[in-house]
């Protein structure tokens, strides 16, 4: 049966009956009461999801937006968490219909097709809710401000490493081409275009040469840390490695005096 037609065979849309916002906390909620071990950042999942990079053009409330529905914090937490608490069971990505997820989160299909126009958009929210939350950047100068995406970089990193439910869950999600470039358009691309900014304001500003590739200058800056989290399981970046990194390549690309 189709993900798009509930039990009888209709298809599920506009004239789906409406639930309540706060059917389907039982099961989700009684899954976490019972003793399930929380995912790094899982609390408050709805608000996470739609609040990191990128969120202002994301599924969820952009379906929101078409449908003009008041949106249900309780219901997308609870949605949410059905995902992540059978991704704890073990079920792979691959076999997480969204009949399955409504059904684990009591609510019905036509509520998570309101709030995010398919499996994809909804994983990529869920993966986005378990990452460390982006914090404001300080302002205070160009370097500061690397510093502070590299430290950002380095949490993402260790965050992985300690989730084994987070790393489990990016290794399946390179095995789905749609899911992982909308993971990069939503989350990895706004962080790199928050990053070009700082540098743009850096070569203003007279900190960085103009002279230098600006493609490259990036990847400068970002390949060590992803070199150390990623490539380097035996190589976790401690305290002060965003810091170290930041003033090596500095020191490269400022004008001479």
């Amino acid at each position: 049966m189709s993900d798009h037609q509930d039990n009888r065979g209709r298809t599920a849309g506009p004239a789906a009956r409406r639930e309540s916002p706060t059917r389907g906390a039982g099961p989700a909620a009684a899954a976490s009461a019972s003793g399930v071990a929380p995912v790094p950042g899982v609390s408050g999942a709805a608000s996470a999801a739609v609040s990191g990079p990128g969120s202002a053009g994301s599924a969820s409330s952009s379906a929101a937006g078409r449908r003009g529905r008041p949106r249900s914090e309780a219901a997308e937490r609870s949605i949410v968490e059905a995902v992540v608490h059978l991704l704890e069971d073990g079920v792979p990505l691959s076999e997480l219909s969204i009949e399955r997820i409504a059904r684990t989160a009591g609510v019905g299909k036509a509520t998570i097709y309101r709030r995010w126009e398919g499996k994809e958009a909804l994983f990529v929210d869920v993966v986005r809710s378990m990452e460390p939350v982006d914090p404001p950047l300080p302002g205070a100068s160009v370097r500061d401000d690397l510093v502070a995406m590299l430290e950002m970089m380095r949490q993402r990193g260790l965050a992985k490493r300690s989730s084994a439910l987070l790393h489990n869950v990016f290794a399946q999600m390179q095995s789905y081409p749609k899911l992982w470039d909308m993971y990069h358009r939503t989350s990895v691309l706004p962080r790199r275009q928050r990053m070009d900014e700082v540098l743009r304001r850096g070569i203003a500003n007279g900190e960085i040469r103009a002279d230098v590739d600006f493609d490259l200058l990036g990847d400068l800056f970002v390949g060590p840390m992803l070199v150390r989290t990623v490539l380097r399981p035996d190589g976790t970046p401690g305290e002060g490695a965003a810091e170290r990194i930041v003033d090596a390549v500095l020191d490269g690309v400022r004008p001479p005096l």
